[in-house]
Order: C-alpha cells, then structure tokens, then sequence
C-alpha cells in the first residue's frame, strides 16, 4: 500500500506534483475572477468605457450644431426674430398670435 501511495505522489509534472498543481490552478481561477483586477470587470469597464466615449461623441457634435445655430441667430437678425416667435411665443405689440397645434 505504502509503495502505491508513494507512485501517486511521485509522479510529477514540470517539477510539480498532483497537489502543487491543484492548489495553482485554485489560485489562477481565483486571480482571473474573485480579484479586483478579474476578467469579468474588466470586461465591464471596457463596455462603460465605450458607451461613455459615444456618449461624448454625441455631445461633441450636439455642441457644434448649438455653436452654429447660436452664430446664425447672432448674426442675422430676422432668424432671432423667428426663433423667439417660433420657440417662445414671443409676439410684436402689434400682432395677434394664434397657436395651431
């Protein structure tokens, strides 16, 4: 019994035995997914990393299209006149306004 106990534990594998081998892997496992550095929020960071950088994109040309249109209203001053109406209902003394919805 003693000679077949001795076979098994003599085996070895790159220098390592059965057990060595066994309680590495544990810890690799645990490395890659129990770890504040794991796989799995890793892998979540980067999609809130993408999502943010569209998000900013979004916002980025959301600011051009405001920047143009400030420009435009600042410098044309029938196309201020017709955003106050259009947007705030603003009116001459003058004129009666009528809202069609």
């Amino acid at each position: 019994m003693k000679e077949k106990v001795k076979t098994f534990t003599s085996k070895r594998i790159l220098g390592l035995t059965a057990t060595q081998i066994i309680i590495l892997l544990v810890l690799i496992v645990m490395l890659f997914f129990f770890s504040d550095n794991s796989v799995t929020k890793r892998i979540r960071y980067e999609t809130q990393i993408k999502n943010l950088e569209s998000q900013i994109e979004f916002y980025r040309q959301q600011t051009n299209l405001d920047k143009e249109k400030l420009n435009e209203l600042q410098s044309n001053k029938e196309d201020l006149e017709k955003f106050a109406r259009e947007n705030y209902l603003m009116k001459k003394e003058n004129e009666d306004v009528f809202i069609v919805d």
